[in-house]
């Protein structure tokens, strides 16, 4: 179902899998959670490795489709994690016909993903910040990810 909506447990529990499954005793405190769910697991680990954040601070909704800039800044989490993301003080213009939709909480992590070419545009240059985000694009999203974090590595040596 590729072009279904990813749900947030999802795109917590790829990365926690493309990660090898690190395992962690993380508490995670929100109330709205299934401890036994399929995503509990790397949902720890995303917590642990402060990847993921809630919807508040008892709220994860982890069956609510994922939105565009909620996985920019997944993804600029777990760069920081990996140590992909840039540092100090940088930004980027952001040349797109609907920036001014994102979100401040979400406009650094959608310059680094344009920066690194992990998220890109529709054919009329929008974000769509706010759209749902279908797992085929969110497989590109990740693909994109990895390969801009193995071409980093190979830079550095």
């Amino acid at each position: 179902a590729p072009y279904d909506s990813l749900t947030r447990a999802m795109l917590v529990t790829v990365l926690w899998r493309a990660e090898g499954m690190p395992e962690t005793d993380t508490p995670v405190l929100f109330d709205d959670i299934d401890p036994e769910g399929y995503y509990a697991k790397a949902l720890r680990w995303a917590v642990s490795e402060e990847i993921a954040a809630g919807m508040s601070d008892t709220e994860f909704a982890p069956n609510d489709p994922i939105t565009r800039e909620q996985i920019a800044a997944i993804m600029f989490r777990y760069a920081k994690l990996k140590g992909n993301a840039p540092q100090g003080a940088w930004a980027i213009a952001l040349d797109y016909q609907d920036t001014g939709e994102i979100a401040d909480w979400a406009m650094e992590s959608v310059m680094f993903c344009k920066l690194k070419g992990i998220m890109l545009g529709d054919d009329t240059n929008a974000f769509r910040p706010k759209n749902n985000a279908t797992r085929a694009e969110t497989a590109a999203i990740v693909q994109r990810f990895l390969e801009n974090l193995k071409n980093d590595v190979k830079e550095e040596k």
